[in-house]
């Protein structure tokens, strides 16, 4: 509610990078996330916001005049409108305030197109009034009409309807209400539905913000919206999203960012991260939906798995002979008394002396949790990211055998890791919670092709489909 670039060491991002953004992601109140001219954007409270080259490190720089609270932000055309609030919530002793709409072509301080237009007032609060004119959120809608809504719990959530070539707010609009309860509101719309976001709890407390993230959903942009059992938002209703966790407490102010079809993000504010001395930050999570409803999934962890087609179950291996276990096959009529013998499982120094010593193909079969179907995923951090994690190595666990992509558009293991770009990784989960995993660049294209299962047992590169599951993959912990 109220309220360049140096890598940093690589156990400072080891230890942070399973919670929060890097670099100087300090920020109360983010807007929605802009992509502009290749690099990212959001604005805070108190005016100005974060800049990223790749979504993953941020460092102050974006420019918002007018000061004032919780802003947000939509592209519509090839222009960029922003809203935000000039006073309320508390904010000055009371709860009059503003919430006032500005536009410009593009984000970037230092383009020469740069220039906001002079603000306009859409809504306004005054002392006696039952909502307060503060935390906006903005939504363009499937028919194109374009909806702010704004409150906090000093009153009702309300709703107006703004005009997409002003951004004023439309002739004879009268303020709907549409919940209560919570703050930081902002809308989306996905398969015929109207999703109202809001920020439930206490904000403004560091460690012991209770902040969390409630939605619930109508057919109608005016509402009523439900949560999961029916409750109204106008009583107090909302199903949760995302609350504490990772050493992270009061998550607040949702934006939805989509990349493509079945690849949607989140991004709010923790109001405290117990790592960065109890600072808010920005924070970016895959989004998931699970009959109808979204919620917040978690960080990538890094770790050693089977990497698991989702196609037929099957297991990303080693091209390399099968190398039995010693017992074979035992009989069904044993001596009850037998002892009981613990048989270890199949070691790598057991097996990769069979191995060829240079490239090795790989190969998609029957998990036997064997040496040469164990990955082990390490983050790079001197690599970089992209929204929401850095780039990741994969690598046959206790070696540095690396999964890599090739100019042919197909799927090897080379000898020794190199830090090339066919060797780095993007994992990012998908709407339905299995997981895309693409190659920072393949070798000889622009194309950006992803780790496919072509048949049961055929790993290759292709183009991403979520309709498919060719193109979703598992993280198993066996």
């Amino acid at each position: 509610m109220t309220a360049a670039i140096a890598l940093l060491a690589a156990t400072t991002v080891s230890e942070m990078s399973a919670s929060a953004q890097i670099g100087e992601p300090y920020i109360h109140d983010p807007s929605t996330i802009m992509l502009c001219d290749g690099k990212y954007y959001t604005f805070g409270t108190g005016g100005g916001g974060l800049i990223s080259e790749d979504g993953w490190a941020w460092y102050s720089g974006a420019v918002r005049p007018g000061g004032g609270a919780a802003p947000d932000a939509i592209k519509i055309g090839d222009r960029y409108l922003i809203a935000y609030s000039a006073t309320g919530g508390g904010l000055g002793g009371g709860h009059a305030g503003k919430v006032l709409t500005m536009w410009n072509k593009t984000l970037d301080p230092n383009s020469p197109d740069f220039g906001y237009t002079e603000p306009i007032v859409v809504a306004e609060s005054y002392e006696d009034e039952d909502c307060d004119a503060i935390d906006a959120g903005l939504l363009m809608g499937p028919d194109g009409r374009l909806w702010l809504s704004y409150g906090t719990y000093f009153g009702f959530i309300r709703l107006i309807e703004l005009d997409p070539e002003t951004g004023a707010r439309m002739e004879g609009c009268e303020p709907i209400n549409i919940a209560i309860d919570c703050e930081a509101t902002t809308m989306m719309y996905k398969d015929g539905w109207y999703y109202l976001l809001g920020t439930h709890g206490t904000c403004c407390d560091g460690v012991n913000s209770t902040y969390n993230i409630v939605v619930g959903r109508s057919r109608n942009v005016t509402g009523p919206y439900l949560d999961n059992v029916g409750r109204d938002m106008l009583k107090g209703g909302g199903k949760m999203v995302i609350a504490a966790g990772n050493r992270q407490t009061g998550a607040g102010h949702f934006g939805h960012y989509v990349e493509e079809e079945g690849v949607e993000k989140m991004s709010c504010h923790f109001e405290a991260d117990f790592d960065r001395s109890g600072r808010s930050v920005l924070a970016i999570r895959p989004l998931l939906w699970k009959n109808g409803w979204p919620y917040a999934g978690e960080p990538f962890k890094p770790g050693t798995y089977e990497i698991e087609s989702e196609r037929r179950g099957y297991a990303l291996e080693l091209a390399v002979d099968f190398v039995r276990m010693q017992g074979g096959m035992r009989g069904w009529r044993r001596d009850p008394n037998e002892p009981l013998v613990i048989i270890e499982n199949q070691k790598l120094e057991d097996v990769i002396d069979t191995w060829p010593e240079g490239d090795i193909d790989v190969r998609i079969g029957d998990y036997m949790f064997r040496p040469h179907q164990r990955w082990t995923i390490t983050e790079v951090p001197e690599a970089g990211g992209y929204l929401s994690a850095p780039y990741y190595k994969i690598t046959i666990e206790g070696t540095d055998r690396a999964l890599a992509a090739t100019a042919d558009k197909e799927v090897i293991t080379v000898p020794e890791f190199t830090g090339a770009p066919e060797q780095l990784w993007r994992i990012e989960q998908l709407t339905d919670g299995t997981y895309r995993i693409m190659p920072k660049e393949v070798p000889g294209t622009d194309e950006e092709l992803v780790l496919v299962s072509v048949a049961d047992s055929t790993p290759s590169l292709g183009k991403f489909d979520f309709n498919s599951d060719n193109s979703k993959w598992n993280f198993r912990d066996h």
